[in-house]
């Protein structure tokens, strides 16, 4: 989940480039818990990807431009993506010497990684409307 709000986040902030954005505000758009939004705009901001504005009338903002955020740097960053025990570094299973799983989920993560890479940003901003729930509305996928 971590990476869905993040880029939420920033795309929020993105929208809202011309003044500063608020947690507050953030959560209660998305509706996701003020703490959830804490957190992950904490890890953005110490990763770089948001700047904070300390004092009256502070706020969060892009620390940088939407065209040099990478959407497969930012999905490595906060996801690990190791989805098999082999992947990590405390890897016990027993089978591992013979295993064929291993490649094939590692070129599938790179593939996708790869897919990621090619987007920034600024190539997925919604559109030029700012964000508000008048502007949304939720559509149901039904087979």
């Amino acid at each position: 989940m971590q990476t869905d709000y993040a880029i939420r986040i920033l795309l929020y902030a993105q929208q809202h480039h011309e003044r500063l954005v608020n947690i507050t505000e953030i959560s209660d758009f998305y509706q996701i818990s003020r703490n959830h939004v804490a957190k992950v705009v904490a890890n953005l901001t110490q990763k770089g990807y948001l700047q904070g504005v300390r004092g009256k009338g502070g706020g969060l903002k892009l620390g940088q431009a939407p065209k040099n955020i990478n959407l497969g740097v930012l999905v490595e960053i906060l996801e690990p993506l190791d989805i098999v025990e082999c992947f990590g570094s405390k890897n016990r299973c027993v089978i591992t010497s013979q295993c064929k799983l291993k490649t094939a989920l590692y070129e599938a993560k790179q593939a996708f990684l790869d897919v990621l890479k090619t987007y920034t940003l600024e190539e997925i901003q919604l559109n030029n409307k700012p964000y508000s729930p008048s502007n949304f509305s939720l559509r149901l996928l039904t087979p």
